[in-house]
């Protein structure tokens, strides 16, 4: 994997529109098939609706995109069968939960999900529910991953003004530093506390990472690791 370039940007401007994908409508057949292989190792996961980018542009600390879209059992497809087809990419938000004593936290995904196992910072690809007047709403997107995986809320924490953008291949990482006021130590036993009331959690476990202090210059193999481990084709 060639080594991620990253954006540093203060506005995100992703309009939503209706394209077809000719990935998605060519291999229908093939996707439903390789849908129903998956849903038979992890039964829990199901054929939602998300949203995938392409023609991204970079210019004055902005980054500008369109979003469309698709099933999520044609962004697995294309995901493991390793980004096929004409120039499309996953652009996804990452709140980077950063604590009062600089460790920052990462959630170990559960079993029953499709990335089980791995360790990331709270993130998602986009779906409709990110949607707002007909663009994509990042920051909303991340708010809502946080809380949905942490029980966090947007009045825990103070996020940062700038976005950093590392991109990596098929995938767009738009990543905003978010300062807790608490030590890791209790952050983690909040948000543990918090999956120990939730039926079906989407995290099995809470890691602290120290020792990375400000998380620019560690952020090009940091994020490589992070891509390597979500978006290597399987």
């Amino acid at each position: 994997m060639m080594s991620p370039i990253i954006h540093r940007v203060t506005t995100l401007a992703l309009a939503v529109r209706p394209i077809l994908w000719p990935f998605a409508e060519e291999r229908r057949d093939e996707i439903a098939a390789h849908f129903a292989e998956k849903q038979r190792e992890r039964p829990k996961i199901w054929n939602g609706r998300v949203l995938l980018g392409r023609d991204p542009v970079f210019t004055d600390g902005r980054f500008a995109s369109t979003y469309f879209e698709t099933d999520f059992a044609s962004f697995l497809a294309w995901r493991d069968w390793g980004f096929p087809g004409a120039p499309v990419f996953n652009g996804f938000g990452m709140g980077a939960l950063r604590t009062s004593d600089g460790a920052f936290l990462m959630g170990e995904m559960a079993q029953h999900t499709a990335n089980a196992g791995r360790i990331y910072f709270p993130s998602g690809t986009p779906d409709l529910d990110d949607v707002r007047d007909g663009t994509l709403d990042i920051p909303g997107s991340v708010v809502r991953e946080i809380q949905e995986e942490t029980g966090l809320t947007a009045a825990d924490y103070q996020a940062e003004p700038d976005w950093y953008c590392v991109v990596s291949g098929p995938t767009i990482a738009m990543m905003q530093v978010l300062n807790l006021d608490m030590p890791g130590d209790e952050a983690r036993a909040r948000i543990e506390a918090n999956l120990a009331c939730e039926d079906e959690p989407e995290l099995s476990a809470i890691h602290l990472v120290r020792g990375m202090g400000d998380l620019t210059p560690t952020m090009p193999r940091f994020v490589t690791a992070f891509i390597e481990q979500q978006f290597a084709s399987r």
